[in-house]
């Protein structure tokens, strides 16, 4: 999937992230669990907001995509430090071992099904060093079911108006529409259509799928807190080390 016209329009939709709060609470977590974490890879990186902050932060950074054309944006971002690669978290290919595994903002709700989870967490776990360390987040089937659901988004900014069009599958999956409409010098709009699904697991099926690969849930977190998460938490964040 090349996200080519999700990649286009992301950072005008994402505005509302405040990735420097995010980036210092993540790195918060790496130091915690591995203090002299030095190199980190960011998987699913998309435009590469959050891999700039870490690289700002010091470390040594790679930022892991599927997506060449969000790869491209995220490059346009970077001074030429961070080295960029466009591989599917299922078949990452490192060329040593990490001390540091990222993913943010429900990247990897993306991967569609168990069976290519388990193969991504066996990757990271493959590549991670043995004091390493994993921190990442996922959505949760709450937020699936009560807040995404089968419900219709609209944004609008200056340079697209964007109608994001959920539809709750059950079993945690969410199929999603996205229209873009952007405007032309004419005055007529030209529309583009984006169509992915997330998948939301329940916290003892992805500990499970973390032990098949090797891994084991180290702590867990409500997002951007250190508070454990409950039963209304929208995303879940996973800190996971080697069994």
């Amino acid at each position: 999937m090349s996200y080519e016209a999700f990649a286009e329009y992301y950072d005008g939709l994402m505005q509302n992230v405040d990735y420097d709060s995010r980036a210092q609470y993540i790195d918060r977590l790496i130091r915690k669990y591995k203090p002299n974490a030095n190199l980190l890879v960011d998987l699913a990186c998309g435009t590469g907001s959050m891999t700039v902050k870490f690289a700002q932060m010091g470390y040594d950074v790679i930022g892991v995509d599927i997506s060449e054309d969000m790869l491209s944006k995220a490059r346009d971002k970077s001074d030429g430090s961070i080295l960029y690669l466009c591989q599917s978290i299922q078949e990452l290919d490192m060329y040593g071992t990490i001390d540091a595994f990222v993913c943010t903002l429900d990247g990897l709700n993306h991967i569609d099904g168990r069976g290519e989870l388990v193969r991504a967490f066996r990757r990271v776990s493959l590549f991670m060093e043995p004091d390493g360390v994993f921190v990442f987040d996922m959505n949760t089937q709450y937020k699936h079911e009560r807040i995404l659901g089968c419900n219709t988004f609209v944004y609008e900014n200056d340079e697209v108006y964007c109608v994001w069009q959920n539809q709750y599958e059950g079993g945690g999956r969410v199929d999603i529409a996205l229209d873009f409409f952007e405007e032309q010098e004419d005055g007529s709009y030209e529309r583009y259509c984006e169509d992915f699904s997330e998948i939301a697991y329940s916290l003892a099926d992805t500990e499970e799928m973390l032990r098949e690969a090797g891994l084991k849930t180290e702590a867990l977190y409500d997002d951007m807190t250190l508070d454990p998460p409950n039963e209304r938490s929208e995303r879940i964040v996973f800190v996971a080390v080697k069994a």
